[in-house]
């Protein structure tokens, strides 16, 4: 039995509006990809990358995983991070969270739901990391918009304290790190300042962004 065949009428429909308006679409798409940037995200389904940036398939290379972490160990992301660097040649790192995240919200909580904690850790560095400041905010709902803002500038300095970032600017090629953060509220992205294109210009941008008054 055929499951989803809504799915797949809705694909035909797709393919046949996007060979209407351009009959060679799929032929140019197919030889090659050729992106500038590449977009590290939350995996939440109300995020698409390429309709928020108003782009079309093959010019945005797209990594997503649970509140777009970024860590050491995670060899799927740096794989994607490699690819996109040394191969792609992209010259733009887009980490973009979204207020309202539902791994941010899940990391706040003390509650027990299983493997994902372990992911959630990473958040939760972040949320003791900035305590400080968070624990000044009595509104719930910026405290977990302001640990939005701060996960995704964490998140870009562990893109730029990866060896592929690292080597690729000691090469010299034309690289820069930005934090963004996407509002579901009215579709807008708002950029947090909290773009590199060295390495010295990391810990500068890090203070300014970390440290602005709430």
């Amino acid at each position: 039995m055929k499951l989803l065949t809504h799915l797949f009428d809705n694909n035909r429909n797709w393919s046949a509006g996007a060979r209407m308006a351009d009959p060679e679409y799929f032929e140019n798409l197919s030889r090659q990809q050729s992106p500038k940037y590449l977009w590290i995200g939350c995996a939440d389904s109300r995020v698409p990358a390429n309709q928020i940036l108003g782009l079309a398939p093959g010019e945005v290379f797209v990594h997503r995983n649970i509140a777009n972490i970024v860590t050491h160990s995670d060899f799927n992301c740096l794989s994607v991070i490699e690819y996109a660097v040394r191969y792609l040649q992209v010259e733009h790192i887009i980490v973009c969270g979204h207020y309202g995240c539902g791994g941010v919200q899940a990391a706040m909580q003390n509650n027990r739901l299983g493997l994902i904690d372990n992911w959630l850790r990473h958040i939760r560095d972040v949320r003791q990391k900035h305590e400080d400041v968070l624990y000044r905010i009595e509104d719930e709902d910026v405290v977990l918009a302001k640990l939005c803002e701060f996960n995704v500038i964490e998140q870009v300095y562990n893109v730029c304290h990866t060896t592929i970032v690292q080597d690729a600017w000691d090469r010299g090629q034309s690289l820069a790190v930005h934090g963004w953060i996407y509002s579901l509220a009215d579709g807008l992205l708002n950029d947090l300042n909290a773009s590199v294109a060295g390495p010295n210009e990391l810990s500068t941008i890090y203070r300014m962004t970390v440290d602005k008054p709430v």
